[in-house]
């Protein structure tokens, strides 16, 4: 870390949030000035199509602590989180969403509980009124099915809202892997933590970015890589189909002595021939999965590519990290 790391940094993901960044700035200054001198705040473009980079510009130029990664092209949000990372300079830096959705005043809680000897400072959501009933129902399934199968249990109501010191950002940044699921992360690299309630608010502008399908995607990603028990529960159900297959075969063969031969039944052969052929798809497609993650991980790809750096200069914005920074297309 560089002798003139500001004390707070911030990562700020966004996506088509011209709507919303001039709210947001206008915010953040007054909060992050009443906190401490030394910030930054990096924006993260992820490959946006309205005004939003042309935004963050100005403000670039009316204030260099406000900087921004742009991508070449959408990557994703964990993957912009990811870059954000590595581009902060802060001894502690704090992630949120770019909606107003994440209160700007809750960051100077955070930083109290962080100089109180915490290294991660977790918003808890304390509602879901903002979500409609289906996706809150979808998102409680989900916690629980994690925390039955993950490794490590996810706190309630957290989300990437966040505060992390400069060890658990250091801890980060050594995650390479491609299929990232923050939340799972955050829990996984431990430290002592601490989770402060706040209230969702509604979104200045814009729509959300995350469909329904993105969300079942997000989802498969977080169970898939922190959990092998998907593939393990498929030898159990082939086990129990291949117990039942045989005391049945017993059965007929008892039943056929005793009784003799019946007429086959047209209708039980084929239900049973597309049971037996569903669940070897299902298992095949749970199995396909992993080796998808398998297959991504080998190809050894950056993470993300940056098109273009505001407010950074020439010079690499931190030292290089364990694993690979994304790749800068100017000087590919």
């Amino acid at each position: 870390m560089a002798d003139n790391a500001p004390e707070l940094s911030l990562v700020i993901p966004v996506f088509n949030e011209g709507a919303n960044v001039d709210a947001l700035v206008a915010r953040l200054r007054p909060v992050l000035d009443g906190i401490t001198s030394e910030w930054e705040v990096v924006f993260v473009d992820d490959g946006s199509r309205d005004d939003t980079l042309a935004r963050i510009r100005a403000f670039n130029e009316a204030d260099p602590r406000l900087r921004a990664v742009s991508f070449s092209r959408n990557f994703g949000k964990e993957i912009a989180i990811a870059a954000g990372l590595d581009h902060v300079r802060g001894r502690a830096t704090v992630i949120m969403d770019a909606d107003l959705q994440h209160p700007p005043e809750m960051i100077a809680t955070f930083v109290e509980k962080w100089r109180e000897g915490y290294a991660m400072v977790y918003g808890q959501r304390t509602d879901r009124r903002a979500d409609s009933p289906m996706r809150r129902k979808l998102t409680q399934m989900f916690y629980r099915l994690f925390d039955a199968f993950g490794e490590t249990p996810l706190p309630e109501g957290a989300g990437d809202f966040r505060l992390l010191d400069r060890r658990a950002v250091d801890a980060l940044r050594q995650l390479g892997e491609r299929a990232r699921f923050s939340k799972g992360l955050y829990a996984w690299i431990g430290f002592p933590s601490i989770g402060v309630p706040f209230d969702v608010a509604d979104r200045v502008g814009g729509m959300s970015k995350f469909s329904t399908r993105k969300l079942f995607r997000f989802a498969a990603d977080g169970i898939t890589s922190f959990s092998t028990l998907p593939l393990k529960l498929w030898t159990y159900v082939g086990a129990l189909v291949s117990a039942f297959a045989f005391v049945t075969g017993i059965w007929f063969i008892i039943r056929t002595m005793l009784w003799g031969v019946d007429v086959p039944g047209y209708a039980s052969l084929i239900v049973s021939v597309m049971f037996l052929a569903g669940v070897q798809l299902i298992s095949l497609g749970v199995i396909g999965e992993y080796i998808g993650r398998i297959f991504a991980e080998v190809k050894r790809r950056p993470l993300y590519i940056v098109g273009e750096q505001v407010g950074f200069g020439e010079q690499p914005a931190v030292a290089m990290p364990v694993r690979p920074l994304g790749v800068d297309r100017r000087r590919a």
